[in-house]
């Protein structure tokens, strides 16, 4: 404790906790400022009862001032038990890592509870529970789309093994003529011409003589089952998605005006926006500037300078779905006559073909336009729609 010496306490009372997945440890260090604090170490299981217990013997104490590390998943039931009664100061682990040497659970719940008496501890955002609920569905969303996708890439694989070629003249091998083709090979029928002009829908009964040849392949009793298997699956997941989708459109509903805020910006649709709301949220108050947000996101650029030299070094890691859909509005933005597109084939002009500081830049334009749009929500249409410009030509060569 020596070291609290050096640094100026601004807290009275603090708590510093240690999160694992079975107990946590919890450090409270409670005295004047200008005194050594008593420091009163305590652990509890991470079942509710226990939790339950560590919020009652910080009321006794009457603490409510903690801080604790963004461990894993693990801090969620904590913070999920004491938001309630005390203000939580959740911190990247990286930042508050304690100095190497005799390490104990103990001294890091120690060490963090020091931190937070001296006001080293910066807090990450932590959206409200409603946020984050829209967040979990989001994210479920395209976890079950990435599934869904897979299973295709499967189903085309056994295809292929089995010298079915109908992908080469089908452009959606999964629409309705694909999906009665491949319920039809499943069952073992042998396709004819006849029975193809009843399967074939559209455009494709002009392709009946060549589809008649990418049907005629090797399926075995293997592939059958295979493709069975992956179309059953993939028929859950359709019907999971749209369980899904109808249900987030409900709590949605009460974002409706940030949603169609957002989708006047370039390159944002539907998706994309609902993302953008599950991931940062409508109150802009928590970042400092847009510059914060987009740090926040991952899209600006590290810094690494050393004797006066800065040093190439890649982008922070930030959060990773909102990364994924603004990567999305830009390739969308880029392909649009608005300031946005100018400047994707500007960049391009000058750099040539390497697409991924176009995308950088387009990407971090569109979230300082997301921070912005959010914080001035007065703007009419016309002021906030962007100016159209003819683009750019790309560099030849």
């Amino acid at each position: 404790m020596e070291r609290m010496r050096i640094l100026d306490a601004i807290r009275e009372c603090c708590a510093g906790l240690d999160v694992h997945q079975a107990h946590v440890v919890a450090c409270v260090l409670k005295g004047p400022l200008d005194e050594k604090p008593q420091m009163l170490i305590r652990e509890f299981s991470t079942v509710l009862s226990g939790l339950l217990q560590l919020s009652d013997w910080l009321a006794e104490l009457g603490c409510t001032e903690v801080a604790m590390e963004s461990t894993g998943s693990y801090w969620k039931p904590v913070f999920n038990v004491l938001e309630s009664t005390c203000q939580i100061t959740l911190a990247n682990a990286a930042h508050i890592k304690n100095l190497p040497g005799r390490k104990t659970d103990k001294r890091d719940a120690q060490w963090i509870a020091e931190l937070h008496r001296c006001g080293l501890v910066s807090p990450s955002f932590v959206a409200p529970r409603e946020i984050r609920e829209l967040r979990d569905l989001t994210r479920y969303q395209r976890k079950l789309k990435g599934y869904q996708t897979s299973e295709r890439n499967r189903i085309l694989k056994v295809l292929e093994d089995a010298n079915i070629k109908i992908s080469t003249f089908m452009s959606d091998v999964f629409g309705k003529s694909g999906r009665l083709m491949l319920h039809a090979l499943v069952n073992g029928e042998v396709i004819v011409p006849e029975q193809l002009a009843e399967l074939a829908k559209g455009r494709l009964r002009a392709k009946i003589p060549e589809l008649i040849q990418a049907l005629n392949g090797r399926v075995t009793m293997h592939h059958r089952r295979m493709i069975q298997r992956s179309l059953e699956h993939l028929e859950f997941l359709e019907r999971s998605i749209a369980d899904l989708e109808a249900e987030m459109e409900q709590y949605f509903a009460p974002y409706q005006k940030e949603q169609e805020l957002l989708e006047t910006i370039p390159g944002v649709g539907a998706q994309v926006a609902k993302v953008i709301l599950a991931e940062i949220g409508v109150d802009m108050s928590v970042f400092p500037s847009e510059l914060h947000l987009s740090s926040w996101a991952g899209i600006s650029p590290g810094n690494h300078e050393s004797a006066g030299k800065k040093k190439r070094v890649s982008i922070t890691a930030g959060n990773q779905s909102l990364k994924t859909a603004l990567v999305e509005a830009a390739w969308a933005a880029a392909r649009t006559r608005t300031f946005l597109s100018a400047k994707f084939w500007l960049i391009s002009g000058r750099k040539g073909k390497n697409e991924r500081p176009l995308l950088w830049h387009t990407r971090s334009s569109s979230l300082r336009t997301t921070y912005s749009r959010q914080v001035n929500r007065t703007r009419t249409l016309a002021t906030i729609t962007l100016r159209s410009v003819r683009p750019c030509p790309r560099k030849s060569g």
